[in-house]
């Protein structure tokens, strides 16, 4: 028997979510109508397979931003919503977004409400951008709303690209270094170890280790990469937890030359955000809430939430942003000068356009750092690999002298 999702109006005016088992639509309406409550939308609830599963996933930012943008260019021109839905439904080349859109068209042509339809795919859409939307359609502003939230994503999307270049290249180094370790120990080695068996002279202990190390690498490399499945599995399933998360963020914030890339990037992320959230009239509690979500470290989303908290209690926003060593002092006093002049969405609009500028520098010097750090790594790392094959050689020449 199918299943239909629906949502319907209490007599006391409440709104009522859920799922029924029926025979058919007008059972559910029924049932809904025995309650004394007003259905307001009634849909089958489709069961996805795992494929489809899969292919909901996720939507990248870039994706999200070029939504945001024609959105807004539609809306501006005049469109109405629905029309703007059903004409991305049909142009987006993105399939897990192409599906989701049609879904969303079907429940705005329905009567649903476009925040609605966004909240049922949270797995899509950022939960900023629901909000963002909910708050458009009341004020009715929902043009500016996605103007705002295309430049959010757009300069997100740019920000998460200079990451990736920056780490780039030394992952490509890394990966290069282990690959021509593996093939000193399995294919070269064996071949060194025959002649020192000839030669029968005594090895060295780090010859020793390597050819250890060799014989292991090449009788048992099923187990190496078993362990290393396994390790990499549980890598992932830790990162996944809260405490997980919280420890690998709080290791980020120790290590000197990330440190400063970090606190820069969820700077100018809780500026930008906060900024657009207060200009769209969202009240500054929920918007930090929702900032906290968003800043990418789960170490600043835990201060934040706790200067929430103190907000709450009726203290300056600038007072514990100041107090709390996690932000760069400059944040703090220009949210200062934001409240006492009524401007903090201007004020914090400022800071992320600095702090914009600031990460950018920031990923240049760990770029210039890393580069010849991993240099030097592999070169330490090979070169002790070659060493070790040499120093028989030396016993060898002196035994034919």
């Amino acid at each position: 028997m199918p299943q239909y999702i629906y949502k319907a109006i209490s007599n006391e005016g409440k709104r009522i979510e859920g799922i029924f088992e029926a025979t058919d639509k007008a059972a559910v309406i029924r049932m809904l109508n025995d309650k004394e409550s007003f259905p307001v939308s009634v849909k089958e609830k489709i069961a996805k397979d795992v494929t489809e599963i899969k292919l909901y996933s996720r939507v990248k930012t870039k994706d999200i931003a070029i939504f945001c943008r024609q959105f807004y260019s539609m809306l501006n021109a005049g469109v109405p919503i629905v029309n703007c839905l059903n004409i991305l439904r049909q142009q987006t080349e993105k399939k897990k977004l192409k599906l989701v859109l049609a879904e969303i068209y079907e429940g705005v042509n329905k009567g649903e409400t476009f925040s609605d339809t966004l909240k049922e795919h949270p797995r899509i859409f950022p939960e900023l951008l629901i909000y963002m939307v909910e708050a458009g359609e009341v004020s009715g502003n929902l043009d500016i709303v996605m103007e705002r939230m295309a430049n959010h994503f757009e300069k997100e999307y740019k920000i998460n690209n200079k990451i990736k270049s920056a780490t780039f290249y030394p992952i490509i180094l890394a990966f290069i270094a282990t690959l021509v370790v593996i093939f000193l120990l399995t294919f070269v080695m064996p071949t060194f170890v025959g002649m020192f068996q000839t030669a029968g002279v005594l090895l060295p202990l780090p010859t020793r280790i390597l050819i250890a190390t060799s014989d292991a690498l090449q009788s048992y490399w099923y187990v190496f990469l078993a362990v290393l499945t396994v390790v990499v599995y549980i890598f992932k399933v830790y990162i996944r937890t809260e405490s997980g998360r919280y420890n690998i963020d709080s290791i980020k914030l120790k290590i000197p030359i990330v440190k400063g890339l970090v606190q820069k990037v969820a700077t100018t992320r809780f500026s930008r955000t906060l900024s657009t959230l207060v200009a769209s009239g969202i009240p500054l509690l929920k918007a930090l809430e929702t900032v906290s979500g968003v800043v990418g470290n789960r170490v600043y989303s835990v201060a934040i939430m706790n200067i929430r908290s103190e907000v709450r209690d009726g203290v300056e926003l600038a007072t514990p942003i100041i107090r709390d060593k996690l932000f760069p002092p400059m944040l703090g006093n220009m949210i200062r000068i934001g409240e006492e002049s009524g401007t903090l969405d201007d004020v914090l609009e400022r800071t992320a356009i600095f702090y914009d500028e600031e990460v950018d520098v920031a990923i240049g010097q760990l770029t210039t750092i890393l580069e010849p750090l991993m240099i030097v790594v592999m070169a330490v790392v090979i070169g002790a690999i070659v060493i070790a094959m040499i120093l028989p050689m030396f016993d060898m020449m002196q035994l034919v002298a």
